[in-house]
């Protein structure tokens, strides 16, 4: 299946904050060049003066109040373990996030500009090779700017779940829940998110089929409509997509399911890290029934069956 370009959700494209950690290495410095979705930073600001937290890693450099809201702050590069460079303390920034519904800030070296990237330009992380400042699991998608520069886009929600300061409610699925029966088809290029959600619908009783990215979902419907043709909808009950992905996002996959005769009446529901109202109403443009914000599994349980009941009747 190919993807609508003229939608109105807007083009296949993400704005990112392309921001660099610098290496100390002997008498050499090194520029690592990492984006972050522009939809996860709430704004970006100097070193403000921080409370230091006893007894924690020195990668939490403190806390600070942000307009009455505390704040923790991550030194990147001190997560990465890479030696920093002397003399940079003026340029230091701190990115403050805000993503599955919580604020955190992270120093980098510098926030050079926004960059509009198409997400057909942008390789699944699968690309990415480990090294000891960083492996490929901390990293969604990698893409090449000027001068043959490579900027890595980096999983924020990965690296905070792996410092302890947020963690995904799973769970059991409601002794008053309904069950179901059927296929589902979950889309999330993050291991980790693609196994939480499939764990909660297989408890809710689907079979679950896994899709990396927007692309490859559009092709795993055009199978199952060769498995299934003109009853696919008795078979395939739901749809549950991240919004950031390569290739094609959350957004346009939607969009061009609900435009193709075959699919427009399988349910979607988004499940993002997105926790602004801006996301939230371009899912509902883009055709989505339901945006949840990861991960709660009372609430995932809640909506997923709201919407599969109301395509029951």
């Amino acid at each position: 299946m190919k993807i609508d370009d003229s939608l109105k959700v807007g083009s296949n494209e993400m704005e990112l904050v392309d921001f660099r950690i610098l290496k100390q290495e002997e008498d050499k410095v090194y520029e690592g060049i990492y984006g972050v979705n522009v939809s996860k930073v709430r704004e970006i600001i100097k070193m403000p003066q921080l409370t230091e937290l006893p007894g924690t890693p020195e990668f939490i450099e403190g806390i600070f109040d942000l307009r009455s809201v505390v704040i923790p702050v991550v030194n990147l590069a001190k997560w990465m373990k890479i030696t920093e460079p002397d003399g940079i303390e003026a340029n230091k920034r701190v990115i403050i996030t805000e993503f599955n519904n919580i604020l955190i800030g992270f120093v980098v070296h510098e926030a050079k500009r926004i960059r509009r990237i198409s997400w057909a330009d942008i390789e699944p992380a699968s690309f990415v090779s480990g090294s000891e400042a960083l492996d490929g699991s901390k990293i969604t998608g990698v893409t090449k700017i000027e001068d043959d520069n490579v900027l890595l886009i980096l999983d924020l929600e990965s690296v905070v779940q792996d410092l302890g300061l947020y963690e995904p409610e799973t769970g059991s699925i409601p002794k008053e829940q309904d069950t179901f029966s059927g296929l589902a088809l979950v889309l999330d290029d993050s291991s980790t998110a693609r196994k939480i959600v499939k764990d909660a619908l297989e408890n809710m009783g689907f079979d679950v089929v896994e899709a990396l990215d927007g692309q490859e979902g559009l092709d795993k419907l055009d199978e199952l409509y060769e498995i299934y043709g003109d009853k696919i909808e008795e078979h395939l009950k739901i749809i549950v997509s991240d919004i950031e992905m390569p290739k094609i996002d959350g957004y346009h996959f939607a969009s061009s399911v609900k435009k193709d005769g075959r699919f427009n009446n399988i349910p979607i529901v988004f499940n993002s890290s997105i926790s602004d109202h801006f996301g939230q109403d371009r899912g509902k443009e883009a055709g989505g029934e339901a945006y949840l914000v990861k991960f709660k599994s009372g609430e995932f349980y809640d909506e997923v069956a709201r919407v599969v009941r109301a395509y029951m009747k």
